[in-house]
């Protein structure tokens, strides 16, 4: 399976990722609060610009199901995400305007402006091969650190977020995956997301 070649490519970067000091540091609680207030931050700005890039996917589905199914991936990310982010940020006393008023940190910057770019210029195939690597790589680092656990209840609620089955559900795009292939045996776009991944916005 084509979905199956591409996680066998990116294995060195995935492998890179677990040991990040950021990954390691909110399963151990060792991440310091301000670098997890940074990277949440962030987070919720990015997750603004995926949600275009998803509806961007919807309007050039093929199939009616696809596209209600972007859609729907577009408003869930404003949505379920969201909440998590915005209990986050009642715990470190932050208003929303505090972080509508936060610049893109350059590494999210030039991350989210590559998404955009592939979304609106290129065929339905590699805009799915730009979207694939933010659900995956969440999906299986959540995976590898929901046995692991965190002794900062602030962590925890992270992992038990992307390491859960309705996070878990959301990621099954191998159909999609497949239509990568069939439209395109080229993977740039989606091994430059992963490279970008790496650095966690800069942090």
């Amino acid at each position: 399976m084509f979905t199956k070649e591409l996680w066998k490519g990116i294995n060195p970067i995935y492998k890179s990722i677990l040991v990040h000091p950021f990954i390691k540091g909110l399963t151990d609680g060792s991440l310091r609060k301000e670098s997890f207030k940074f990277y949440v931050v962030q987070d919720a700005l990015y997750l603004v610009e995926f949600a275009r890039a998803l509806s961007i996917a919807a309007a050039k589905a093929p199939k009616d199901d696809w596209i209600i199914m972007f859609n729907e991936h577009s408003a869930g990310a404003l949505r379920v995400e969201r909440a998590l982010h915005d209990s986050f940020f009642r715990d470190f006393g932050m208003k929303k305007k505090n972080v509508i008023n936060t610049p893109l940190a350059p590494t999210n910057l030039a991350y989210t402006s590559y998404l955009l770019s592939v979304a609106y210029s290129s065929p339905f195939h590699e805009v799915v091969g730009v979207l694939l690597p933010c659900y995956w790589i969440y999906w299986e680092v959540g995976k590898a650190l929901i046995s692991k656990g965190s002794i900062n209840p602030l962590y925890q609620r992270w992992i038990d977020t992307y390491g859960g089955e309705e996070f878990a559900e959301r990621s099954n795009f191998e159909e999609h995956g497949e239509e990568r292939k069939r439209g395109n045996e080229k993977t740039f776009h989606y091994y430059k997301p992963l490279r970008v991944d790496v650095l966690g916005y800069g942090i």
